[in-house]
């Protein structure tokens, strides 16, 4: 009892000390808690049966993330209690010249422990319970669910999971106290307070030469990714992660054996106030500091990185969506027989083949829908197209299957499928071909091909490209830009009998006046065409889809790149307490040498905002190239805006990596000035 006296006692007399250690804890708690809680609101019951099962993937998903995030979170409040276990070496080692054990000084640590989880677990869940109320409101609003439904929930399952989860964490923190304790000499507690870190001059030339060798690596790396040094395949993007890493390690270690002699270059500045103090201490401090800065910086690359892109996929499906799907459904049915259709059903159109069926169209579609066909010619396939740049762009793109058939449609089947969609119709010379192609990658390919003039030659007769670049359009509606090819020629060109039917298309909207009947309507297609070799996309269909694949990517980015975010953040601040822990006798000094107490705390806000920002400005310049390397690779953001991605994680960002900094500008003044 008097030890569990003393552990109450240590905490209300630390309680500053424990500052940013419970932070991290409180803020590791609500977190966990609201994304294992995502599913306990009722309104989740009112979604339709399809969005119900992508919200149960959205979750499945989350938990097998959690564990991830664990082993974040518990490597982190180990490290973090470390950095208290240092602070209080000194008053450990009096216990044990006062005749107290080991192991009474490990239990006044269990005591400690114990009383700061059951807080930190009982403020987070009580946080977590009300933030969930507004994750519960976000994802009913993605999934637009029924929010009359609404109730205030709490979770018993969502709490459990978070209270074993981190009660194993604080047992890891428990035996590593343990651990700590027994390994502790007598005479290295009571030194403690007296013990710096060994710092090693670096060659300023060595340093220098290094520095630009670094910077000469991210601009390499930087004009990879944008995709100046040819295309990037798996092995290749594994080598510019590796060299990124590499030379963010190589920036900070050049960096502490130059910045000093930079400063010091420009007297005026370095001799102003305490800066000649300032840098000397930002000298040394990174110079201990190489290997923690790099990872630091790296975490928060991945924060900028996931959480700008994560909220970027919602928003850009979304506007993908509206674009993509005019019509409330769109049929295609190839026309080459195949297993699941006979050399007779092949020839048939969409209409003609359900009709066969005892299915009528005009019975659920409204008047105005189209049906058209497209169509192959033997031995016309991509690389065929190509022309006088087949050379440079098989070589430049090896991975792609050339030898795929290049999809053709007369113009006025085209312009009459447009004039459905309500998207732009084209006009041709007879001589003129038009190319089609959304997908950005893909487009880049063609365009080249398109301003080489590349010819194409059907029934003996020449055409020529109405445009230098491929236009917009398309037969079939999708969630996103994917359309890779369609060329569209004069009708004329088709009347040779080379050409083969390929696909029919058919677009149109429900012969409906509400969403209900919609359904209804759309119930009936899906019923007649279950076991035909017809693929039906639906506008309602694709909208659920596109917003389960974008709030799975959102949730899961942004679970992670708050963890990331706190971990980069709570690691730095721990850091820097420490070096202030260190230092203070320094800062005694200079009180004593006649600096006022206005300028130790500007000397102290300064070194530790450079840190800050230094650190989060190299991460956002890494993170500005990744992005644009992740918008490359995934068509789901080609065109979408990312302007509101980049204001949610710049807020974001300010609001907990911001936090972090003042709790240890003020923790440190507080360690400073004691």
């Amino acid at each position: 009892m008097m030890l569990f006296k003393l552990s109450l006692r240590n905490i209300k007399k630390s309680i500053k000390d424990y500052t940013i250690y419970f932070l991290t804890l409180v803020l590791g708690v609500a977190i966990f808690y609201v994304f294992n809680a995502l599913d306990s609101q009722g309104v989740m019951q009112s979604v339709s049966a399809s969005t119900r099962e992508i919200i149960q993937l959205m979750l499945a998903m989350l938990a097998g993330v959690s564990v991830f995030v664990s082993v974040i979170l518990g490597f982190l409040i180990v490290y973090a209690n470390n950095f208290l276990i240092r602070r209080r070496k000194k008053e450990f080692g009096v216990y044990l010249t006062l005749g107290m054990s080991r192991g009474a000084i490990s239990r006044i640590l269990l005591g400690e422990t114990v009383l700061i989880g059951v807080i930190s677990l009982g403020v987070g869940l009580v946080i977590g319970v009300f933030a969930s109320q507004l994750m519960s409101i976000l994802v009913a609003r993605m999934f637009e669910a029924d929010m009359s439904a609404y109730t205030f929930v709490f979770s018993p399952k969502a709490a459990g999971k978070t209270m074993v989860y981190f009660g194993i964490m604080y047992l890891l923190v428990i035996l590593f106290n343990a651990a700590a304790i027994s390994r502790y000499k007598l005479l290295d507690l009571l030194t403690a307070g007296r013990k710096n870190e060994k710092v090693r001059m670096k060659n300023p030339v060595v340093s220098g030469v290094l520095f630009v060798i670094s910077l000469g690596v991210f601009g390499y790396c930087y004009l990879s990714v944008l995709g100046l040094f040819g295309t990037l395949n798996r092995n290749r993007t594994l080598l510019l992660i590796f060299l990124g890493s590499a030379a963010t390690f190589l920036f900070f270690w050049s960096l502490s054996g130059i910045l000093l002699r930079v400063v010091q270059a420009r007297r005026s500045f370095y001799l102003k106030d305490l800066n000649l103090f300032v840098f000397r201490q930002m000298n040394s401090r990174i110079n201990t500091m190489v290997f923690s800065m790099t990872v630091i910086c790296l975490m928060l690359f991945m924060t900028i990185g996931v959480l700008s892109c994560g909220v970027s996929v919602n928003q850009s499906m979304t506007a993908e969506l509206e674009a993509m799907t005019p019509r409330d459904v769109c049929m295609t049915k190839g026309m080459e027989a195949d297993e699941r259709q006979s050399f007779e059903d092949a020839g048939k159109g969409i209409e003609e083949y359900l009709l066969g069926e005892g299915f009528a169209l005009g019975e659920v579609l409204q008047e105005g829908y189209a049906e058209v066909t497209s169509y192959v010619l033997p031995g016309l396939t991509w690389e065929s197209t190509l022309g006088a740049s087949k050379e440079q762009v098989m070589e430049q793109f090896p991975m792609l299957d050339w030898s795929q058939r290049e999809e053709l449609v007369p113009l006025s089947a085209y312009n009459r499928m447009a004039e459905v969609y309500g998207i732009p119709t084209y006009e041709l010379e007879e001589d003129e071909y038009l190319l089609l192609c959304t997908f950005d990658s893909m487009k880049a390919i063609r365009d080249m091909a398109l301003r080489a003039g590349a010819p194409l030659t059907i029934g003996g007769r020449q055409y020529v490209p109405r445009f230098e670049e491929s236009q917009e359009g398309y037969l079939s509606m999708n969630s996103s830009r994917s359309l890779l090819g369609l060329y569209v020629l004069p009708d004329s060109a088709f009347e040779d009998g080379e050409f083969m039917p390929y696909s029919n298309y058919l677009a149109g909207d429900y012969g409906a006046d509400s969403e209900e009947e919609r359904e209804a309507l759309e119930a009936r297609i899906e019923a007649a065409t279950k076991r035909t070799p017809i693929y039906v996309l639906s506008k309602i269909a694709l909208r659920e889809s596109s917003i389960g694949i974008g709030a799975i990517m959102t949730f899961i980015a942004l679970y992670l790149g708050v963890i990331f975010l706190i971990s980069s953040a709570a690691v730095l601040a721990l850091k820097e307490l420490s070096e202030a822990s260190d230092n203070r006798d320094r800062y005694r000094i200079l009180r004593e040498l006649g600096a006022d107490q206005g300028m130790v705390r500007g000397a102290l806000l300064r070194q530790i905002g450079i840190f800050f920002l230094l650190l989060l400005l190299l991460a956002f310049v890494h993170a500005v190239f990744g992005v644009q390397f992740v918008n490359r690779m995934l068509v789901i953001l080609n065109g979408g805006s990312q302007l509101g991605a980049i204001l949610f994680t710049a807020v974001f960002i300010a609001l907990i990596y911001g936090g972090y900094f003042w709790a240890t500008y003020v923790g440190s003044r507080r360690i400073v000035e004691e």
